[in-house]
């Protein structure tokens, strides 16, 4: 046992968020928190990294236990640079054990510049910043919130792997379905206040859950059977009140008093009406270059009206550039992008617009429409918001009083208020819940006009494109037929050798606005002179190994032990194959400077 939750209880506004739950967290969980924004999961996380403190209960951390804590939005110090962030509270002396690391795990990241001023970096790199805070502190438990938030699908291979080598605990909240499929053993699910544990990964869990909704409804069937029964027998009275009378009638009472089992209200989309004529977008040869570099190069494409398209690419690619001069926010800098006169667009950003935290949440969605018309007729905004699970109770709130995934999830309903035809979504996995995205998925199914959809989540691009528009660093966009897995499968090897290789992003990233030479240290000299010796030294390790597992095959206990001795060599492997990456591409850089 590494931390016990037992029996904690958390209210905010009188609501119960937590009630009465216990987890134990021992030495092998890999734990996978879910449920409907809202619902307390990064409250859970708070309390058992110790930030926040329960109404009652206890979370003990027992002795000896290091955390680790990956916010859902870090906080950073302004003046800092990205390294004195991701060392900020460490000694000196870890720092210098530590520091070759961490620039490996920043440049994986995707960035370079380690001495730029945390507070100049987009809210993307602060994560990224603050996740290779979290992995470079030593830890028996990891507690990341939102891991894969603003990572490109190379970056969450790369934490895929980090975590699957990671010997420690972790409990954490995404929701990456793939992600969760493949790094967790246990998911907890947390609905009405309760925890629902199930020691599976994310397929198993859909299916002990239908189970365990399949139970509870039959129980409480046979529960209202009972009742209507034994409500006939009291209502025509016992001639006599014998001990045996008066006991069933205390059962009744005691059936009576039962709670019945909470069902999860699913969220209904309802697409609106609005009509698409025969023309819709028309992007003719468009480009866009900052800072002279080439974001898009000429691109023409005609959307089709019932188009699902996914665009994937590296972080900095231009996606959101992409989605921006469709949208009407950018100006391409040649060519024209032609729109039907009936064209509709709903631009779901990955930055919510600004919304009044003052603002009541009725008032916001009416301010957009107080009714949405479908081909089945008008449904209210009161409505909507209901099937959103916004109850009734929480239209006069405030939405400052809002989790961030519940403000998101309100800027997604005042999009499709609008009715919008064309559909544009950036990052729309990012902070929505799964019951959110699934029920997203399904109204992008029988969605009556077309969407454009930026994101890295494997799993939604699978069940929602039909075909890939890849953005390449030199701004070529490729077009691909299929979802995600197709794309994957098709996309050209020089792609994915390319971006397997941390070291030409660096040469695309602006270079350091600190002025100076770049230069080894004398720690990365030596570490540069020795490195290839390391390595041949470890392969040397590993290929003994090898040999050794072969010939003790039929000793369990010595198999064990030298299977363990192997994926730590391995991993060690993969570092130190990391490092060497970084220090040969400074070298060369270092060269280039000379020159």
């Amino acid at each position: 046992m590494r931390i016990s939750v037992e029996n904690v209880c958390r209210n905010y506004g009188g609501k119960p968020v937590l009630d009465h739950v216990t987890l134990p967290i021992t030495e092998k969980s890999r734990i996978g928190l879910i449920g409907v924004n809202g619902t307390g999961k990064s409250t859970l996380l708070r309390l058992i990294a110790g930030l926040d403190e329960p109404d009652s209960g206890s979370v003990t951390v027992f002795p000896g236990v290091q955390i680790s804590y990956l916010p859902q939005t870090p906080e950073n110090v302004k003046g800092n640079t990205v390294l004195e962030q991701v060392f900020a509270n460490c000694s000196p002396s870890f720092r210098d054990m530590n520091e070759y690391e961490a620039k490996t795990m920043l440049t994986r990241l995707g960035i370079n510049d380690f001495d730029r001023d945390i507070s100049e970096l987009s809210g993307g790199q602060r994560k990224r910043a603050a996740l290779a805070a979290a992995f470079i502190r030593p830890a028996d438990v990891l507690i990341l919130d939102e891991p894969t938030n603003h990572l490109d699908t190379d970056m969450i291979d790369w934490l895929e792997g980090q975590l699957k080598r990671y010997s420690g605990s972790v409990i954490m909240v995404t929701h990456d379905r793939y992600f969760l499929d493949r790094v967790v053993n246990t998911i907890v699910e947390i609905s009405h206040a309760h925890l629902y544990s199930y020691e599976t990964n994310y397929s198993g869990y859909l299916k002990l859950r239908a189970e365990r909704l399949d139970m509870s409804l039959a129980s409480e069937r046979k529960r209202q059977s009972i009742l209507r029964r034994e409500y006939e027998w009291i209502t025509r009275g016992a001639q006599a009140r014998t001990t045996k009378s008066g006991e069933r009638i205390r059962r009744y009472e005691a059936l009576l008093n039962e709670d019945a089992p909470e069902v999860q209200r699913n969220i209904e989309i309802t697409a609106g009406s609005s009509r698409l004529g025969k023309k819709t977008l028309e992007l003719k040869q468009i480009t866009k270059a900052f800072s002279g570099r080439t974001v898009i190069q000429p691109f023409s494409y005609t959307l089709l009206k019932d188009d699902r398209i996914g665009v994937v690419g590296r972080n900095g690619a231009g996606k959101s550039t992409l989605l921006n001069m469709i949208g009407g926010l950018l100006t391409p800098d040649a060519g024209e992008i032609e729109r039907g006169a009936t064209v509709r667009i709903g631009y779901f950003r990955q930055e919510n617009e600004a919304l009044d935290p003052h603002q009541r949440v009725l008032d916001y969605i009416n301010n957009i429409s107080p009714a949405l018309h479908t081909a089945e007729g008008s449904i209210s905004s009161v409505i909507m918001l209901e099937k959103f699970l916004f109850p009734a109770e929480t239209h006069r709130d405030e939405i400052g009083r809002l989790s961030g995934g519940e403000r998101r999830r309100l800027y997604l309903l005042g999009i499709l208020m609008s009715a919008p035809n064309v559909l544009l979504l950036d990052e729309p996995t990012n902070d929505l819940d799964i019951e959110t995205l699934t029920i997203l998925e399904e109204y992008l199914v029988t969605f009556p006009g077309a969407a454009i959809a930026v994101s890295h989540d494997r799993y939604f691009l699978d069940k929602t494109a039909r075909s890939i528009f890849e953005i390449r660093r030199d701004g070529e966009v490729r077009t691909y037929t299929g979802g995600f897995s197709d794309y994957a499968a098709k996309r050209e090897p020089d792609t994915e050798k390319s971006s397997a290789k941390p070291e030409k992003v660096q040469k695309e990233i602006p270079k350091p606005s600190r002025p100076g030479k770049l230069r080894f240290s004398f720690k990365e000299q030596r570490e540069f002179e020795t490195i290839d010796d390391d390595i041949a030294a470890l392969e040397s390790e590993i290929a003994e190994c090898e040999a050794l597992i072969s010939v003790n095959a039929s000793d369990y206990i010595k198999l064990g032990e030298l299977t363990a001795q192997k994926e730590k060599l391995t991993a060690m492997l993969d570092e130190k194959t990391e490092r060497w990456v970084y220090l040969n591409d400074l070298a060369e850089r270092i060269e280039a400077q000379k020159s």
